[in-house]
């Protein structure tokens, strides 16, 4: 009785000390499980109390998931999308000693006036509006010629040569015999008969003053300049019409410029300029634009442009060589940004926008014109923001996969694959080569290698089928190749073909 009873005491012992035992595991598994639960962020919110807006795949940012997990797109996690980044329209937060560091640059943008300076090479020319031409304006003799040479350069009224002109003295006899007679008829009949025969009117007074006969005429020059042609000789017969001299005034000048084609449109009527000439260095010579010719040179591709210079003191000599500068303008104001702003991408053109807190957000602009490093933006952006002028790259390369301009190009699609010609999908398609890991209806698992067109690195993920048939004959494990495109937040296998044997 005593051995059973010491049995039984420690039998119940033993079960005491199991239930306690047992009981302080549950009560620790339950205060752990506890503590698990509530270190486990609700959807919203992080360990940090950082607010989360929602999480995505970065490969595919359009899609929103309202709770962490996996991506269903790509073997990787989904990434949360914090509020103080600014949601979709947030591109890049950067810290401002890490920007300073990367070199990152600001520029404003400004309106204002562009100018466009056009620099071109010119000749000085004669102008060829200052030109007079002195003729016979009846038959005659030269009696005399003034020491005067082609190229000479000669005042206003300076002699050129004594004509004797006989049938002028018969019509001067008869005029002053009919002023004789006091009969005024006759007599303006008479003076009309002179002025008709090409005497001068000067010549004509002097006879009235005089009374006498003036059959020798002295023919002078029109205006000043340069003697250019000179066809008259002592001793020589003249006849009515005879050119005797031509002179070009020296008064102005003009210069010939050649503008290149692509500037034509720069250069207008009535426009400023400065010349400078390589006679005299350090000086500027104002004048403008008057008249761009109709033809375009089809050797140099270049536009004729005729510009007046005033001629101070004669210093200006035809022949000579000179550099001009139009200050072209179109005379509104215009929203500028440095040309070193703007990111070309092949399909459309961006600037990245600096807002406060080193956040940059990819823009897309059209430009317009670009002069003197400055271009014009036609549209995308406001006077006073600021743009990145240099270091965008390395922030566009983190905008690029964090997939900002992913979202930009989702907005800007032209055209559904849907609805593109077979050919212009084929085009389209993304080409990879994997392993087939798993095969469902309308879909298959593949891990893939790099994809270059997309900036993918090695991963598995699942695909959408354009086809049911595309399966036909392969298994997990096959080797191929394939080329996919994305529709919507979905990736459609559109050519899938094995490439060797199974692993």
């Amino acid at each position: 009785m005593n051995k059973q009873r010491c049995k039984l005491i420690a039998l119940v012992v033993a079960v005491a000390l199991a239930g306690g035992a047992g009981g302080y595991w549950l009560a620790q598994s339950g205060l752990a499980g506890m503590a698990k639960s509530s270190d486990k962020p609700a959807a919203g919110a992080t360990k940090d109390d950082r607010k989360v807006l929602y999480w995505y795949d970065p490969m595919v940012p359009n899609q929103h998931f309202d709770r962490p997990g996996k991506s269903p797109f790509m073997d990787m996690q989904l990434v949360p999308k914090y509020a103080e980044e600014g949601g979709e329209a947030a591109g890049v937060k950067i810290d401002p000693g890490v920007a300073q560091n990367l070199g990152i640059r600001l520029a404003t943008v400004e309106s204002k006036t562009l100018t466009e300076p056009v620099d071109a090479v010119a000749n000085v020319g004669f102008n060829e509006r200052e030109v007079a031409v002195v003729q016979a304006r009846s038959n005659g003799f030269v009696q005399r010629v003034y020491a005067r040479a082609p190229g000479d350069v000669v005042p206003q009224g300076a002699p050129l040569a004594d004509l004797l002109v006989p049938e002028w003295a018969g019509a001067q006899q008869e005029y002053l015999a009919m002023l004789k007679t006091g009969d005024k008829a006759l007599a303006s009949a008479a003076r009309e008969r002179l002025r008709l025969t090409g005497m001068p009117e000067s010549l004509i007074s002097r006879v009235e003053q005089t009374g006498t006969l003036h059959s020798v005429v002295t023919i002078f020059t029109p205006i000043g300049g340069v003697i250019q042609e000179l066809g008259v000789r002592s001793g020589m017969t003249v006849s009515m019409g005879m050119t005797l001299a031509k002179i070009n005034g020296l008064g102005t000048v003009w210069l010939e410029a050649a503008i290149p084609e692509a500037q034509a449109s720069r250069a207008r009527t009535g426009q400023p300029l400065v010349a400078h000439l390589a006679a005299y260095p350090g000086e500027e010579f104002k004048g403008k634009v008057i008249a761009v010719l109709p033809q375009t040179n089809t050797d140099s591709r270049t536009l004729r442009v005729r510009i007046e210079l005033p001629n101070r003191d004669g210093r200006l000599k035809p022949g000579m060589f000179a550099q001009v500068r139009l200050e072209a303008g179109t005379g509104k104001p215009a929203i500028l940004v440095p040309s070193e702003a703007i990111i070309r991408t092949g399909t459309r053109t961006v600037v990245l926008l600096a807002a406060d807190g080193g956040h940059f957000q990819p823009v897309e602009v059209q430009i317009g014109q670009e002069s003197g490093g400055k271009t014009v933006v036609l549209k995308g952006l406001e006077a006073g923001q600021k743009v990145v002028a240099s270091g965008q790259f390395l922030i566009d390369s983190e905008a690029s996969l964090k997939g900002v301009l992913a979202r930009m190009a989702e907005g800007s699609a032209v055209q559904a694959p849907s609805s593109m010609s077979s050919k212009d999908k084929t085009a389209a398609l993304n080409q990879a080569s994997g392993k087939v890991e798993a095969i469902k209806p309308g879909e298959i698992t593949i891990s893939h290698g790099p994809v270059a067109s997309l900036g993918w690195g090695a991963m598995t993920m699942t695909f959408k089928l354009a086809r049911p048939e595309l399966t036909a004959g392969l298994k997990p494990g096959d080797n191929v190749s394939f080329g996919f495109s994305q529709q919507g937040s979905d990736f459609m296998v559109q050519q899938l073909s094995k490439t060797g044997g199974s692993q």
